[in-house]
């Protein structure tokens, strides 16, 4: 196929996108807040793509170090890998929100055109940022380039001008929120994401500043890198979960805002002490050796009882279930959340462990899986939320029309990785081994880890996977573009107890 071809045929999937958009904007099944949401889905699935593309550009460089050098450099493509990764939850976390807002608050969201101001003053934001750091790879660091170009520290190199506008963001996310629920209803889902909203904006300022020692400069970062994704992420995906199970499954209200309750508690306890595994070799006090090993092996534990909980009540009360797709990628959440975030985590969070570990392949492992089973299954469940809302509330249970699509989408994306996750650890495991255990961290044993069989081969497997990931994404976008289309059956009655109990 020409290049020529291939740009018609990109042109044409972008039409098809732009058209399934108009469609679903011009819905009369959906509220002024779900329209939104609707906005910020097809940005979190566009950037998604770019996540899995930048990825895998970035994995072919560890195999074929020359490629695209000087054109398109490792550096940058992990860079945009990582952000892009970032914003495109955010962005389903946000979407989440408002889709649900006005039927958990029962009144129509308050200032909601403020609301689509700040979606485009962010999506716009977002592009430009992207574009510069594609465009603008090399310089000298200055305070201008800091505000205008790269912050240049790793995870949160946007510039500064872009962290003022994330707050903003946020600060307008936050007013449609605590206004339509003071104006509305209130409860306890209500209560809990308000307060988590004050953390979100409140939290990402601690990286919005530097200090010339390293050690306190690394204490704040971490901040944000740990407080304010694992964090207040973690409590803002209880509140999208919480809601979800009510609408998918019947289950009661006091089940899940009791599991929301214990999350916040253990979350903003654990949370915030076990932040103390990234002290340990930064210069703090010894004290983070204890304390940093043993809360953070407890942060998942609430959101996975939840689902647990949840799921059996369900059953014990014989509500049906009419969405699978979601209900899957539900489940998916509860063992992705426990395994990435819980087992993988604390696999390396003790000191004893974490100092042969600690800056290898084994924490892009437990990164990746992490990430995948906490934020990206719960954005995935709630898209086939919507979509069937979206649909006209129509049937996506067994013998779904087309259900090929979804589940060979959520085969290749679990597989896929889980596949790039033991690729990685064992990668990991042979840092540690050589270059860590026996070469005693020195320049020498560092490439001697990195050209070692064992890391080349994992290094391959990795690509491996990461292609089969790509490929279920791809199939994940097609399919929610589609699904529910031609079904005729209407979605099974959940028990308004469960929502009004």
């Amino acid at each position: 196929m020409t290049l020529q071809a291939y740009q018609e045929k990109a042109a044409a999937c972008w039409a098809g996108c732009q058209q399934k958009h108009a469609s679903l904007m011009a819905n009369p099944n959906l509220s002024g807040g779900q329209k939104l949401a609707v906005h910020y889905f097809t940005v979190a699935m566009v950037l998604f793509m770019a996540q899995l593309l930048f990825g895998l550009l970035a994995g072919l460089q560890f195999i074929f170090p020359s490629f695209l050098y000087e054109i398109l450099d490792f550096n940058v493509n992990r860079m945009v890998h990582i952000n892009a990764m970032v914003v495109w939850m955010l962005y389903g976390f946000l979407g989440s929100v408002y889709w649900f807002l006005e039927d958990e608050s029962g009144v129509e969201i308050v200032g909601l055109k403020w609301g689509q101001l700040a979606f485009w003053v962010l999506t716009g934001a977002v592009t430009i940022v992207v574009l510069v750091y594609l465009l603008i790879q090399i310089g000298s660091g200055t305070d201008t380039s800091l505000w205008l170009i790269n912050e240049g520290r790793e995870y949160i190199e946007a510039p500064r001008w872009a962290d003022i506008g994330i707050v903003v963001v946020v600060l307008t996310f936050f007013y449609n929120v605590a206004a339509t629920f003071a104006k509305g209803k209130w409860s306890g889902i209500a209560g809990v994401l308000t307060l988590d909203l004050v953390a979100l904006a409140g939290l990402y300022l601690a990286g919005m500043f530097y200090v010339t020692n390293i050690s306190v400069d690394q204490y704040w970062w971490w901040w944000v890198i740990h407080l304010w994704v694992e964090a207040t992420w973690e409590v803002l995906v209880g509140c999208i979960m919480a809601w979800s199970l009510m609408k998918l499954l019947g289950v009661r209200r006091k089940v899940v805002q009791t599991w929301l309750y214990i999350e916040v508690a253990l979350m903003f306890g654990s949370g915030i002490l076990g932040l103390g595994h990234h002290y340990f070799w930064i210069g703090t006090p010894e004290y983070w050796f204890t304390i940093g090993g043993f809360f953070s092996a407890l942060e998942p534990i609430p959101l996975v009882a939840m689902v647990v909980h949840s799921i059996y009540d369900a059953g014990a009360h014989k509500f049906k279930n009419s969405n699978h797709p979601a209900l899957a990628w539900i489940i998916a959440h509860a063992f992705g959340n426990f395994l990435g975030a819980g087992v993988w985590g604390f696999m390396h969070t003790l000191p004893q462990i974490n100092l042969y570990t600690h800056g290898t392949q084994w924490s892009a492992s437990h990164g990746h899986l992490a990430f995948f089973g906490a934020y990206a299954t719960i954005n995935i469940a709630f898209f086939y939320l919507a979509a069937q809302q979206a649909r006209g509330n129509v049937w996506m249970g067994g013998e779904l029309v087309n259900g090929w699509r979804w589940k060979t989408a959520a085969v290749l994306l679990n597989l896929g990785v889980m596949g790039m996750t033991i690729a990685l650890l064992i990668a990991g495991y042979e840092q540690s081994f050589i270059e860590r255990a026996v070469e005693g961290s020195t320049w020498a044993g560092y490439f001697a880890a990195q050209n070692h069989p064992w890391f080349m081969q994992a290094m391959v497997w990795r690509m491996v996977f990461g292609l089969m990931t790509a490929a279920g994404g791809g199939l994940l976008f097609w399919d929610l573009l589609e699904i529910g289309k031609g079904e005729q059956r209407p979605a099974a009655v959940i028990d308004s107890e469960a929502v009004n109990p």
